[in-house]
């Protein structure tokens, strides 16, 4: 009995004990204020209290989106530390707490030098990021960059050209896929090419290259995709950049991109707007000899395009708790083309004679609206890495191209009046379901489908006055084109990490129902088609500094509206550039092996890389009698490309940063048109090199050197380009805001430059879409300095938990 007499005296003595903790001591608040020294709320900083007796940790709180903390503390003898990452620990002595609330007031925290210094070499977001299945380009480093467009950036990416005309290539082919966030966008559906100069470039975050997609992404896109990705952030408090831009020639603009964070609701809004003037200049001759007819004449072309284009996106994410997020946003884009273009023809005989003089001018206005509206939900659960998301986006695009056209000769002053109407309007609507499974401790498998509907109506039609003055339809150029494209999709992929190799492995299959109308002359095309594409990446890490990869993917690429389109711009009346109605898709075979090795001053990812392409598209020139000249594409070829490419950053001292890429290849196309063989074999080559030294700490100074060399084509060849990009800006306002001066295309000689030759026919011509640029950026960065810029790129994500 005694035995258990004191076991229970013990036990009722405990339970009194941790009665007696429960009951509740009487506690007062301890309050204040975080500035920095300049005068700016320190958020999140870390206030601990510990006990003046002993030092021991006693309570504690991260100050607010406003620099304030609160918390409660008994009665006591205290006091604080507070910490911050790149300021001074600072230390509150003599915190007493007696019988009422202690406010601090407003508590003054200093820079910390050392680390800021640190932060300004080891913080820098890398220009350059690997992962597996692609290459992330963070552009606003690059000083030619800023004040640009989105083509210009596209044009100094690694493999990337843009040709006079704006067409985007990637490893020398234009079949390449471009996304905005990693979603199809109207921004760049109808006209890529015009539609990618009315982004501002200082709205866009980083560029990703592609070059093997793995079977997640759209199979579209013979050489891979280009996903152009636009600021946006999630930092607590009001925080965002205002931009301003003024060049010459005329190359005015401004935007701002602002950030709302508080608790439960992430505010984003960015705007665009600007303005510019592109004066082009060309000329040509074209030679024609046959037994019936011969011909010379030679051509010069002014061209100025200018125009007004804005940009404006708003968003929302709720969070709605720790897993699960809805986000909303919409986007619209309002611009304004006015395009002039001024030919003259001179007519030769076969001795050489001049024979007549023919002008032609036209004068163009082109206004296009886009609206996009987005929603997209995302749930996490308990286990780390499994996920499900949906999105949605519906587009609406509208786009009216109207010219007038003004011909005559020295033969024939009064000439001929035309005027031409181009109307597109475009409706889309995506939706896409994707899942992650982790499997192990390394593995996942994931799985999604799509579900694309795009509806495209083109209105064009061609008039000419009479002798009346009447507006006559010319009825060969006059039609209405529609275009339906329904895709669906679904694709499983699984990867798995076993030691030092990383394998991922997929299957995406996509069913395609295409149907191509002319309405007024009732002639229909319908293509349904179910495809397979699988994909395979492999990694190894032969050591902590190097990497090997090795990738398959299968592909295709459709045509696109305007390669189907049957009729095209009317401004030259000698050469007419049109699409094909029956046109089939190509399919490519991709494999590429890459190896990368990081050195204490840099890195170098090296890769080569083999195509086969079924069903190549080439544009075919032919000429009639008349010196009338045609231009189609068409399904002409087999293709094989091989290629070699590298990527070196190199940093010879803290100041001095150099890169260099080059893409060196030899592509093969050889088919039948007209029951002749067409083939081309070539050796060819791009390369950009430049060097960033930055002097004083503040002022950087950069200037990039690009080339692409020349090569063969089916029908003739192009000539090289070359031009020098140079930049130069100082950060001022105590590092919250940066002037930038640059110069593009120093020496005035980016110009296109090609040479067709076939059957008695002889092309030579050289343009220059855009002249020499010159550019002065402002950029002013509210509520974080370019240092707290930097140290969010290294680790903001940790803020964001």
């Amino acid at each position: 009995m005694k035995n258990f007499r004191l076991p229970f005296f013990l036990l009722l003595l405990i339970t009194f004990r941790a009665y007696a903790q429960e009951e509740p001591a009487e506690t007062f608040s301890v309050k204040g204020k975080l500035e920095d020294g300049d005068k700016n709320p320190v958020l999140f900083a870390n206030v601990a209290l510990y006990s003046a007796k002993d030092s021991t940790l006693t309570g504690g709180i991260a100050s607010d989106d406003k620099g304030v903390f609160e918390f409660p503390a008994a009665p006591g003898n205290y006091f604080l530390k507070i910490t911050y990452l790149t300021l001074d620990e600072k230390i509150v002595p003599n915190v007493t707490v007696a019988a009422q609330n202690v406010d601090l007031g407003t508590i003054s925290l200093k820079s910390n030098a050392k680390v800021l210094e640190e932060l300004l070499v080891r913080g820098e977001k890398s220009q350059m990021e690997l992962q597996l299945d692609k290459r992330v380009f963070n552009v606003g480093k690059d000083l030619s960059n800023i004040g640009s467009n989105a083509s210009d950036i596209l044009n100094n990416m690694p493999s990337v050209t843009v040709d006079v005309e704006g067409n985007v290539a990637l490893r020398g082919s234009q079949n390449v896929r471009i996304l905005i966030d990693g979603k199809q966008s109207g921004m760049v559906g109808l006209n890529p090419a015009e539609a990618l100069r009315q982004i501002p470039g200082d709205l866009i975050e980083s560029i990703e290259i592609i070059t093997n997609p793995s079977s997640r992404y759209d199979a579209e896109g013979e050489v891979g995709i280009l996903n152009i990705v636009m600021k946006k952030n999630i930092r607590y408090g009001l925080n965002g950049s205002f931009t301003a831009t003024g060049g010459y020639p005329a190359n005015f603009g401004g935007s701002f991109n602002l950030n709302y964070r508080r608790k439960k609701v992430n505010l984003i809004a960015n705007y665009g707007l600007m303005y510019r003037e592109g004066p082009g200049r060309g000329n040509s001759r074209q030679e024609y000899n046959s037994a019936d007819t011969s011909f010379v004449y030679e051509q010069k072309t002014a061209r100025t395009r200018s125009g007004t284009s804005n940009n404006f996106m708003v968003g929302l994410d709720y969070f709605l708790n720790n897993f699960n997020t809805v986000t909303a946003t919409v986007s619209y884009r309002k611009s304004m083309n006015k395009n002039k273009s001024h030919l003259d023809y001179m007519d030769y005989d076969f001795n050489n004679v001049l024979t007549q003089t023919v002008t032609r001018a036209e004068r163009e206005t082109e206004p296009r609206t886009n609206i996009e509206a987005a929603l997209n939900y995302e749930k996490k659960f308990d286990k780390k890495g499994q996920s499900l998301t949906f999105n949605s986006k519906y587009i609406i695009s509208d786009e009216t191209e109207s010219s007038r056209y003004h011909e005559f000769s020295n033969l024939d002053p009064a000439g001929i009046m035309q005027r031409a109407f181009n109307t597109e309007d475009e409706k889309t609507f995506l939706a896409q379901l994707d899942y992650i499974q982790p499997v192990g401790k390394d593995g996942k498998i994931e799985a999604g489908l799509k579900s694309s509907i795009r509806l495209l109506d083109n209105d064009f039609s061609v008039h000419q006055q009479d002798e009346q003055m009447d507006w006559i339809i010319l009825e060969q150029y006059d039609n209405r084109f529609a275009y339906d494209e329904k895709i669906h999709a679904g694709y499983v992929m699984a990867s798995n990490q076993f030691g030092k190799v990383f394998l991922q492995a997929g299957l995406r299959g996509e069913y395609s129902d295409i149907t191509t109308e002319l309405k007024k002359t009732n002639e229909r095309n319908h293509r349904g088609y179910f495809n397979l594409f699988p994909s395979v990446h492999m990694s190894y890490k032969v050591k902590d500094a190097q990497t090997v990869q090795l990738s398959y993917s299968y592909r295709l690429s459709r045509p696109n509206f305007r390669d189907l389109l049957p009729f095209s711009n009317f401004s030259d009346s000698r050469v007419f550039r049109a699409g094909n109605p029956l046109l089939n898709p190509e399919f490519t075979h991709s494999f590429e092996a890459g190896h990368l090795l990081n050195m204490p001053k840099g890195s170098l990812l090296s890769s080569i890389y083999y195509r086969h392409r079924l069903g190549v598209v080439e544009n075919i020139t032919f000429v009639d009698s008349t010196g009338f000249t045609t231009v189609t594409p068409v399904n002409l070829s087999t293709g094989d490309s091989y290629g070699f490419e590298f990527n070196l950053t190199y940093d010879p001292a803290p100041w001095w940063k150099l890169t260099g890429n080059a893409n060196i290849f030899r592509a093969i196309n050889e088919g039948f048109y007209n029951d002749k063989v067409l083939k081309s074999d070539t050796y060819s080559w791009t390369s950009r090199f430049s060097s960033r030294v930055t002097l004083f700490k503040s002022v950087d100074f950069q200037s990039s050197f690009n080339y692409r060399a020349p090569r063969k084509t089916t029908q003739g060849r192009d000539l090289a380009i070359y031009f020098i990009d140079l930049g130069f800006s100082k950060d001022i306002l105590k590092g919250k805001a940066t002037v930038t001066a640059s110069v593009r295309d120093l020496l005035n000689s980016q110009k296109r430059r090609s040479i067709v030759e076939n059957s008695g026919y002889y092309s030579r011509s050289e343009f220059q879409w855009r002249a020499r640029q010159f550019l002065v950026t402002f950029a002013y960065r509210l509520n974080r300095s370019k240092e707290k810029e930097r140290m969010d790129n290294k680790g903001g994500e940790n803020e964001e938990d």
